[in-house]
């Protein structure tokens, strides 16, 4: 291992693991992976079924089905950008002026973080294995064994993660951009059940040797089987898995391979050129125009003390800047905002994220058939909503939690911090900017569903219906979401850890809503406790409705006060 940390991978393989242990976000995805371990071995579906929970059957399918539920949003919060922290740090200069080459610098860099989501990964099959010893009254437990949870794990989890490991990282580090790695991870839900639809006229065979999670695989063992059948079962990888396993490696190593080719080692600036004037002079040649422009800057500033002279003088009144006052505060607020949405409109993950989101939010009215339960216009536009919702929960995670620590990670936080302006102003700027965003993109899918509608044909249209469901159901929906991610990000004071607890919240929550505890208390998006019908149809339906979101409002304004009263700069006048 000495000998390994010499070599240029060794080196950086070891100082990514090394700064990824001074980070909290893997211990909270260690924490978090271990509470899963716990809440799928005595909650999980082996109680019901009356599955050995330590049969290798049950092993392999909790694994299976860790893979696809849990761990995605993860692998893009370690695989993301460890590349680009270096640029955006300004190290990278300085790591490439060692004698390292551009292989031994990806694969150090890839492998050293993927190490690390391995050793997270493992608290989950850790603590598994650990509650063989300790079953509940609820739990059927067979002798105690160790090498299905090792084998299982490396199989079913480690091999599938090491393809979207490559995905994330290759996409980021190409683009140089983290949000655009994050929303292809929420994205990866929605087209993974596109593609496995894609499957569906497949024989058996080749449906699981393209399923890179295997989940069929796990959905066709237990059919028809009896829990004694299931819990004898020896698992053994025939030519199906065995082939499906080496085409998600070969991927891995395409893309690993195409991101060696594509890879520089110097920030591209494409169009932007340095045009000043030191770039496109000889230098030599400028010294006498710099000696002459010198000599005149000082005639002329003679000649202009001298015409002074004769000039008379007269008192200019002081000019103070204006910063107290709710006008004050108001032309702040508007200023601090328009800087924000410059910076949206430089982000250059919107062109792919924007046309992506929409794509996915439309395509289930493709798929499937429009049983229209009120109207063809409030089906459309309230199965849209709910798939938008999804959207719109990464869209505050990752836009609020990257505006909120952009001035940090670029050095810009003291100079700001030293404005005299509220912090209010500084919160809710990016609070509206992010706001205005979650609006343009729902708009942009209210649009496109109405002309789906209109394309197929699905009549009478009514505008109406879009805007009472958009209005009742997403608006405080994106309050509530961007309020929460703000507060987060205050109280956390780390992005990472902020974008943990965030996933585990999330997961959680759907997690209970699946099982039926939706009350309204702790779910104020309304997931599953409303339909069309209670927005287009009677007076007392909208009533609740309305009464559900003043709720979801009022826990909005909570967060945000929490946000402003925690906000780690105190004082507003520097």
């Amino acid at each position: 291992m000495r000998s390994l940390a010499r070599t240029p991978f060794g080196a950086i393989f070891q100082t990514e693991v090394l700064l990824n242990t001074k980070r909290v976000a893997p211990y909270a995805m260690i924490a978090l992976f271990a509470m899963n371990g716990w809440l799928w071995t005595v909650k999980g579906a082996a109680a019901s079924y009356g599955w050995a929970t330590n049969s290798e059957f049950y092993i392999a399918r909790n694994f299976a089905g860790f893979s696809f539920l849990t761990l995605p949003l993860f692998n893009a919060l370690i695989m993301g950008d460890p590349v680009i922290r270096d640029f955006r740090l300004g190290i990278s200069p300085l790591i490439f002026s060692r004698p390292v080459g551009r292989a031994e610098y990806l694969l150090g860099k890839f492998f050293g973080n993927f190490f690390v989501l391995i050793c997270c990964q493992a608290a989950f099959a850790l603590t598994l294995f650990v509650l063989q010893a300790f079953p509940t009254a609820q739990m059927i437990t067979q002798p105690a064994r160790v090498w299905p949870y090792f084998k299982h794990f490396f199989f079913f989890v480690v091999i599938s993660h090491l393809c979207l490991a490559a995905i994330y990282f290759t996409v980021g580090t190409l683009t140089r951009n983290a949000k655009i790695v994050y929303g292809l991870a929420v994205s990866f839900y929605p087209l993974y059940i596109v593609y496995q639809l894609s499957l569906k006229g497949l024989p058996l065979r080749w449906r699981i040797a393209l399923d890179p999670l295997l989940l069929n695989w796990s959905a066709e063992m237990a059919k028809g089987r009896s829990p004694e059948w299931l819990d004898q079962l020896v698992i053994s990888y025939d030519s199906d898995l065995l082939l499906n396993r080496a085409l998600v490696v070969l991927v891995a190593a395409v893309l690993l391979a195409f991101l060696y080719l594509r890879f520089s080692m110097v920030e591209r600036f494409g169009k932007y050129k340095d045009t000043s004037p030191l770039t496109t002079i000889n230098l030599a040649a400028s010294a006498d125009w710099l000696d002459r422009g010198m000599e005149s800057a000082s005639l002329g500033q003679s000649a202009a003390v001298e015409e002074s002279s004769r000039v008379e003088r007269v008192a200019i009144s002081d000019v103070n800047v204006e910063t107290e006052g709710v006008r004050a505060k108001l032309r702040q607020l508007a200023a601090a905002f328009e800087v924000e949405l410059r910076l949206l409109y430089a982000e250059r993950s919107l062109v792919v994220l924007a046309p992506l989101a929409t794509l996915l939010c439309v395509v289930g009215l493709v798929y499937y058939k429009v049983d229209p339960d009120s109207s063809y216009s409030a089906t459309y536009a309230g199965r849209t909503a709910e798939s938008l919702l999804l959207f719109l929960c990464a869209l505050a995670v990752f836009y609020m939690g990257e505006a909120m620590h952009r001035d940090r990670e670029l050095r810009f936080e003291p100079v700001l911090w030293s404005v005299a302006i509220p912090n209010f102003v500084l919160l809710l700027s990016k609070f509206a900017a992010t706001l205005l965003l979650s609006l343009s993109l729902s708009a942009v899918v209210g649009l496109t569903a109405f002309a789906l509608q209109i394309y197929q044909g699905h009549t009478p249209l009514e505008p109406d219906a879009y805007l009472k469901i958009y209005t009742l159901i997403l608006i405080p929906s994106m309050l509530f979401l961007i309020a929460a991610a703000t507060a987060l990000n205050v109280l956390l004071r780390d992005k990472y850890l902020a974008y943990a607890v965030s996933f585990g919240m999330a997961g959680g929550l759907f997690y209970l809503y699946s099982q039926g505890y939706n009350h309204w208390l702790y779910n104020p998006v309304l997931y599953g406790l409303w339909t069309p019908a209670d927005i287009t149809g009677a007076a007392t339906n909208q009533a609740r409705i309305i009464n559900l979101r003043l709720y979801c409002l009022a826990l909005a304004f909570v967060l945000l006060a929490l946000a402003h009263l925690f906000f780690e700069r105190k004082s507003t006048k520097r």
